[in-house]
């Protein structure tokens, strides 16, 4: 929880409602904060939280300052010119969180995996999320001016910004889109992987994430590719049942049981 809120106060910066008076310094504060707050001199009571958690374990605070960094992209780039950027501002933003809390939610003592390779599924999850989001924010970020898109990827489509801006939904946009979402699919394929290498206690809010997250895929396909106009989500019904599958899958530590 208090790695949670750190990265919800670090998103509100660019994100909430006072980020059209935040500047590159702002975060440079921020950024001298989290390293008082490492050192054990936290600024509030919140602050205070992550210092206790950083004391009590493992936590890294390199994952943390690249999380600042993709806030700093946020106040200069809105345009990513292919995969490759566009990979790196979700680890930054997302990826960084699955390295943040490896460390707490720690690998399981019977784990047979390296530990590199279960620190890679936690990235690949955090991609997989961050992509997640993009592909339903794609109209409210183009209201904002931004397209977190590959631009080369839209081109060969036969896309453009201005497409977007006018959020028509035609077979163009509908194959794009399709392209998108397998790839979000790999990734959280690959995060499967990690997820029964965990403590057995943190394999079932892990799973369940992993599985309600990748049903908002399944809801942009339901809403005709849609995501101009309507936010693809997961009903609560489709939640609830979820949560015993994600429950099994925990118990058994392993991801071929379903």
């Amino acid at each position: 929880w208090a790695i949670y809120v750190w990265c919800r106060r670090t998103d509100e910066l660019v994100d909430g409602p006072n980020a059209s008076h935040i500047t590159p310094s702002a975060l440079d504060r921020w950024e001298k904060r989290l390293d008082d707050l490492f050192e054990g001199r936290p600024y509030d009571m919140l602050d205070a939280a992550l210092s206790d958690t950083v004391s009590k374990y493992p936590v890294d605070i390199q994952p943390f300052k690249d999380m600042i960094e993709g806030m700093r992209l946020d106040l200069k780039k809105s345009r990513y010119q292919n995969f490759d950027e566009l990979y790196l501002y979700c680890y930054y933003v997302a990826g960084t969180v699955g390295l943040m809390t490896v460390p707490v939610m720690g690998i399981a003592p019977e784990s047979k995996a390296s530990t590199a390779s279960v620190y890679n599924a936690a990235l690949a999850l955090g991609i997989a999320n961050q992509l997640t989001n993009i592909l339903r924010g794609v109209g409210e970020d183009a209201r904002r001016g931004r397209i977190y898109l590959p631009q080369d990827e839209l081109a060969r489509a036969g896309l453009s910004d201005d497409d977007i801006f006018c959020g028509e939904i035609t077979d163009k946009w509908r194959n794009f889109m399709k392209d998108q979402i397998k790839r979000a699919r790999m990734f959280f394929d690959e995060a499967e992987k990690g997820v029964a290498e965990l403590n057995a206690a943190s394999r079932w809010p892990v799973w369940a994430s992993l599985l309600l997250y990748r049903q908002i895929l399944d809801a942009i396909g339901e809403n005709d590719y849609n995501n101009f106009t309507e936010r693809a989500y997961v009903g609560k019904a489709k939640k609830f049942a979820s949560l015993p599958v994600a429950y099994g899958r925990a118990l058994m530590g392993t991801s071929k049981l379903f």
